[in-house]
């Protein structure tokens, strides 16, 4: 195996993980992940605490203490859009002046999916609430039906208003039906998922 195979295959956060001797980072992410005695975080939470500790071991090992923020503000100061350039700048200067290389500092910032792939590589699972999904579907089938029943009565409005269909008070109704080609039967969408299946014997 190559060096750089071995790289690929430890992945991002592995590599991050041993290369700043934050090896209890990576138990608190698998713990956090699969609640261990705690509530469990997303992997987009678990990704900003990555990186908020990371920001904490370099500002640590260079002895930091001119920035004048916690890890979490310098994270933010570094990469939200909502941070004017100036401050981002200033921020950047004062890090640099510690010595700390904010390049390949903001270089070994992780994403939520490098965090998945070294969740995966540790083999951590956490289960998760059944879903049903028959009742998710119906209720996308649902949202879809009033966006429809929405855009119907304004396009019927707007005609009406410039006088160019005649119609009185009205009500759109949308009617979603499934019909079977092998038994032949038609039903409601709703009626369908409600009760399983059509009228087929295989059904």
């Amino acid at each position: 195996m190559t060096a750089d195979t071995s790289r690929t295959r430890r992945g991002k956060v592995e590599r991050l993980l041993a290369a700043y001797d934050m090896g209890e980072v990576g138990e608190e992410l698998v713990a956090a992940w699969t609640g261990e005695g705690r509530e469990r975080r997303s992997l987009r939470e678990l990704a900003r605490y990555f990186n908020e500790q990371l920001i904490e071991q370099v500002l640590t090992e260079h002895a930091a203490t001119a920035v004048g923020a916690d890890p979490g503000t310098v994270l933010d100061r570094l990469r939200e859009d909502s941070v004017s350039t100036a401050v981002r700048n200033r921020t950047r200067r004062q890090l640099e002046r510690e010595g700390v290389d904010v390049d390949e500092l903001e270089s070994a910032f992780v994403s939520h999916s490098a965090i998945r792939t070294f969740l995966r590589h540790r083999g951590a699972s956490r289960e998760e609430p059944d879903t049903d999904q028959v009742a998710v579907e119906a209720g996308h089938i649902q949202g879809l039906r009033n966006r429809t029943v929405t855009v119907v009565e304004d396009k019927v409005s707007s005609l009406r208003s410039t006088d160019r269909i005649d119609v009185g008070s009205f009500n759109v109704i949308v009617d979603v039906q499934v019909y079977c080609e092998d038994c032949q039967t038609g039903m409601d969408v709703d009626d369908l998922l409600e009760a399983g299946g059509c009228s087929c014997p295989d059904a």
